[in-house]
């Protein structure tokens, strides 16, 4: 929820969130509507596999590093591509570590 939230703050836009693994440790955040679609113009044809919107993947990802948890992140489809939705995969690497702290 506070993903959704944080979305909302940040982008304008609330994601469903669609768990894809047994593990619980794969999901996806489906957009409805990419805010970043407005201020991208068609691609070239030679720029064709450029992804304008990779800085949300690299955006959820720096910010899972800051507490200190690994993952992959990347987009499974995007609007600018001609999918019906924008979807970003997430798969955490490994569990967060409890860290014990010495007083």
């Amino acid at each position: 929820i506070l993903l959704q939230v944080a979305f909302k703050m940040y982008l304008g836009v609330t994601p469903s969130v669609s768990c894809s693994s047994a593990a619980g440790n794969e999901f996806s955040l489906i957009l409805d509507k990419n805010p970043l679609v407005d201020f991208v113009e068609e691609l070239p044809a030679e720029r064709a596999s450029l992804c304008y919107c990779n800085v949300l993947c690299g955006v959820i990802r720096g910010a899972l590093e800051m507490v200190h948890l690994a993952a992959e992140v990347t987009f499974l489809q995007d609007r600018l591509k001609g999918d019906a939705v924008t979807e970003i995969g997430i798969t955490f690497l490994r569990k967060a570590e409890d860290r014990k702290h010495k007083r």
